[in-house]
């Protein structure tokens, strides 16, 4: 029985994430694939959402349903706890399409409407073997259907967040500047008592932006200021800063941006989504 039953076909190797589009087909030239990175990167940095395209000349043993859902969970497209990715996966040889959809997305892009988008932009476009015309019109339906929904706010680089920080912290500051720089003086006289509270600063600001030219000037203005403040402070007084976050200051999550590494961000997916063929 063993030697008459049909050989076991071994599972369909996953490509590796190495972009936003992957064409082991060989179907979009090498601008295509260009254009439709450079919009797919330019959509992550607006909105945060993640959406890759696969061409594949087949998903056999699998289905594509099978295939695609492996896909999605190996390259964990979106954000982690956001789950706002999305999958365009088109086996080209078994003329067949499917859209995986992430958890995060599943209300605003339902399985209904990843069909009809396969039914009305993307199978009469492949029928007629306009597969880019295809997939940018798939691609621009799927963007705005995701524009429209609230999403988290995508993250902005630490220089970004650390300047709004530092701005809303100015007042803070200055104030906390005024009193320590009398204390400095009487402890450490005019100019070590200056330079200890500018290279204080320095430090501080450099920690909280990563912007040197941030932290030379605040440096400067804490040891001038020290120089010509004639305000002190009596003895025994003492400050210490307690309790006080300053969060989001993570970077860039790996592969975002314009070109170079571009990865998945941790979602998940279950399964949502739709398939069809031409």
């Amino acid at each position: 029985m063993l030697l008459l039953a049909p050989p076991l076909r071994a599972q369909l190797e996953i490509p590796p994430l190495r972009g936003p589009v992957t064409d082991l087909t060989a179907t979009f030239t090498q601008e295509q694939v260009a254009s439709l990175e450079q919009r797919l990167r330019e959509f992550e940095a607006a909105e945060g959402a993640q959406i890759a395209v696969l061409f594949t000349p087949t998903t056999q043993p699998e289905t594509i349903e099978q295939y695609s859902i492996r896909v999605a969970e190996q390259w964990r497209l979106g954000r982690k706890g956001v789950d706002d990715g999305v999958l365009l996966l088109v086996a080209k040889d078994d003329r067949a399409v499917r859209i995986e959809v992430g958890y995060g997305l599943e209300g605003a892009l339902p399985d209904v409407i990843a069909n009809r988008i396969i039914e009305q932009v993307i199978a009469p476009r492949f029928r007629e073997g306009d597969y880019y015309g295809g997939v940018v019109a798939a691609l621009e339906r799927i963007m705005a259907i995701i524009e429209g929904e609230p999403l988290p706010e995508t993250l902005r680089r630490p220089q970004e967040r650390g300047a709004e920080d530092v701005g809303a912290a100015l007042p803070v500051f200055l104030m906390l500047l005024f009193v320590v720089s009398g204390v400095l003086r009487r402890i450490f006289g005019t100019l070590g008592g200056a330079a200890f509270a500018g290279g204080a600063a320095g430090v501080l600001v450099w920690l909280l932006t990563s912007a040197l030219g941030m932290a030379i000037g605040a440096a400067i203005i804490a040891f001038l200021f020290t120089v010509f403040s004639g305000a002190g402070g009596g003895r025994g007084w003492s400050s210490r800063r307690r309790g006080h976050h300053w969060g989001g200051l993570g970077g860039w999550r790996g592969g975002g941006g314009f070109g170079g590494r571009w990865g998945g961000g941790g979602g998940s997916f279950g399964g949502g989504g739709a398939s069809g063929r031409w």
